[in-house]
């Protein structure tokens, strides 16, 4: 039987790729130049961590690294913003997290959209991706489309389509 997966992944070079042009670019800009600003990547929990001085450097840098998700092809909606914490003295730190998987929530809002197009499709939750299974390829290319039309405000992937 037909199937495939509907995931939410981030591919962790490119967005290595996407931090290490971010810092080149703040390297470069005249606004940053003496300041003391960095964003890190914590590969293993899909993190950035953003120190800044000011709140106007943080505005820049957010848009920066909004900027080189784009130029890189991710999806800028895979980045949740974290709440601004002082750190040391007078500088900024913000935590921004990069969503890596489907929740419970948004799995079962996609599976309620398919089921309401009324196409002969069965979806189910496995894990952090949904796994759509039809009787005809049609049916399933027809929920892909459905899919990439409808706002989920998560970058969805479709794999393994057999």
């Amino acid at each position: 039987m037909p199937s495939f997966d509907i995931v939410s992944k981030v591919d962790i070079q490119t967005l290595d790729n996407a931090i290490n042009s971010v810092m080149r670019e703040i390297g470069n800009r005249y606004d940053f130049k003496g300041s003391d600003s960095t964003v890190e990547l914590d590969k293993k929990n899909y993190a950035l961590k953003i120190m800044t001085e000011d709140e106007f450097r943080l505005d820049q840098i957010e848009k920066v690294i909004i900027g080189q998700f784009v130029k890189n092809k991710l999806d800028p909606n895979s980045l949740d913003d974290g709440k601004e914490k002082y750190a040391s003295g007078n500088r900024l730190r913000k935590d921004i997290i990069v969503k890596q998987g489907i929740d419970k929530e948004t799995s079962k809002k996609i599976i309620k959209s398919i089921k309401d197009t009324k196409l002969k499709v069965q979806a189910a939750i496995q894990d952090d991706q949904i796994r759509v299974t039809a009787k005809k390829i049609d049916d399933l290319q027809s929920v892909i489309a459905h899919c990439r039309q409808s706002d989920f405000e998560l970058p969805l992937q479709f794999i393994n389509f057999k």
